[in-house]
C-alpha cells in the first residue's frame, strides 16, 4: 500500500515551533511508515519528515497572506493530488481545497477535519459524499453531518516526551495567542492562585493588537513570563517541569493538541470545557474539567495528581499505535472491491438548471 498524504505548504512537516496540523502528519507519516506502508508527504522544502517527502514550494512561508496563500495552497494541491494520482493508492488529505479534485481522479480520498464547525464548509463537504471524513473528536463529528465519518483521536510519540516527577512551582501555558486560547484567562487563574504563569507561543499579526492590550501590560518576567514560540526541546522544559497547564480555551477545540502533549510530560491539563475537553482530560487521572476561572484556581491550589499516572493515562490513550492502526483499518476499507460505491451528486442543488435530491 501507498499513501499519498497531502499538507499545506506553508509549515514544514514536522513543525519547528508552530503548526497542530503539521505535527500530526508528521507523526501519521513516520508511524505508518514503521508499519510498512509506503508513504510520501507532500509539504514544502524544508520539511525533515522521516519519509519521502516531495514539493513545489522550497521555502516555508509564515504568517501567510490571505490572497497569495490561498492561490498558492491551491497550485501546491492540485499538482500534489495529480502527483499522488499516478503513484499513491489512498490520497490522504488536511485541507479542504483538494478535496474538489477528487471528482477528477479514481483513488480513495481521505480528510481529516481539523477545524471547528465552519457551517460554509459542512455545506461544501455535502458536495463530496464519496470522500471519507475522519473527525478528530466525538465532539466534532456530533456538529457534522457527512456520510462517511468517523472519529479517530489524535496520538503522539509518547516517547519523545520526558516526564519529570519533581514539579516546580509555576504554571505553564502553551498556544497561540489569540483570544480563542484564553492567555488573558490563564493569567487571571496564575494571579488569583499565586503561582507564577510560564506562556510559550506564536503571537501571529491578527493578534498582536490582542498581545499588546491585554497580555504584553502584564508580563514583568517574574510572575508572569512570555517565553516565545516553543520547539520540542523547549516544551519537554516548560511542560515537564510544570505544576499544570492551564486550557482555558474560548471555543469549541477539535482536538487540543497541547493537552496530550502535557499529559506525555506527566503534566495535569487543568481546562475549561468546550469542544474535545472532556474526551481529552479525564478528571482527577490527567487532569481537571472546569465550568469556571473559580474551579480553575482551585483545582490549581489543590493539585494532587502524581506525574506519572498522567504519563500513564497518555500511554494508554493517545500514543501513537493505536492511531495509525485505526488509520491502517480505514484505508484497508476503502480498498476493498466491495466497497459500495457512493454517487458524487451534490445534494439540494441545481446542476444545470434541475434540481437533484438526496434520493437522486
Amino acid at each position: 500500500m501507498r499513501v499519498g498524504i497531502v499538507a499545506a505548504p506553508f509549515i514544514p512537516v514536522p513543525p519547528r515551533h508552530y503548526g497542530g496540523t503539521e505535527l500530526f502528519v508528521a507523526h501519521l507519516a513516520e508511524g505508518l511508515s514503521r508499519r510498512g506502508i509506503d508513504v510520501v508527504v507532500y509539504s514544502n522544502g524544508e520539511s525533515t519528515v522521516g519519509t519521502e517527502n516531495r514539493y513545489l514550494y522550497g521555502k516555508m512561508e509564515w504568517p501567510v497572506d490571505d490572497v497569495q496563500s490561498q492561490i498558492k495552497d491551491a497550485n501546491h494541491t492540485a499538482w500534489a493530488v495529480r502527483d499522488a494520482a499516478s503513484c499513491c493508492d489512498i490520497i490522504h488529505l488536511n485541507n479542504a481545497t483538494g478535496i474538489t479534485y477528487s471528482r477528477f481522479v479514481d483513488a480513495p480520498f481521505v480528510y481529516t477535519v481539523h477545524h471547528p464547525k465552519v457551517q460554509s464548509l459542512s455545506d461544501f463537504y455535502r458536495f463530496y459524499p464519496e470522500v471519507s471524513y475522519v473527525t478528530i473528536s466525538d465532539a466534532q463529528r456530533d456538529l457534522e453531518s457527512m456520510s462517511r465519518m468517523q472519529t479517530i483521536h489524535h496520538g503522539l510519540a509518547v516517547e519523545r516526551y520526558k516526564p519529570i516527577d519533581e514539579k516546580q512551582p509555576y504554571l505553564a501555558f502553551i498556544g497561540r495567542i489569540a483570544p480563542i486560547k484564553g492567555v488573558h484567562l490563564a493569567i487571571e487563574v496564575a494571579k488569583r492562585a499565586g503561582i507564577p504563569l510560564k506562556i510559550a507561543g506564536e503571537v501571529q499579526p491578527i493578534f498582536q493588537d490582542y498581545f499588546d492590550a491585554r497580555i504584553k501590560p502584564q508580563i514583568d518576567g517574574k510572575f508572569i513570563q512570555y517565553l516565545g514560540p516553543a520547539d520540542l526541546a523547549a516544551k519537554n522544559e516548560l511542560l515537564g517541569n510544570a505544576m499544570a497547564m492551564l486550557f482555558p480555551i474560548q471555543w469549541n477545540e477539535p482536538f487540543g493538541l497541547v493537552m496530550i502533549e502535557s499529559m506525555a510530560c506527566g503534566t495535569p491539563v487543568v481546562a475549561l470545557e468546550g469542544g474535545s475537553v472532556r474526551e481529552i482530560v479525564k478528571n482527577g487521572v490527567s487532569g481537571w474539567v472546569c465550568t469556571s476561572i473559580d474551579q480553575m484556581v482551585e483545582s490549581v491550589q489543590t493539585l494532587h495528581l502524581r506525574s506519572h499516572t498522567v504519563r500513564r493515562y497518555a500511554e494508554a490513550n493517545f500514543s501513537l499505535a493505536p492511531m495509525v492502526e485505526r488509520y491502517i483499518a480505514l484505508y484497508d476499507t476503502l480498498l476493498r472491491p466491495t466497497l459500495p460505491i457512493v454517487k458524487q451528486i451534490p445534494l439540494d442543488s441545481e446542476i444545470s438548471g434541475t434540481q437533484v435530491s438526496a434520493a437522486a
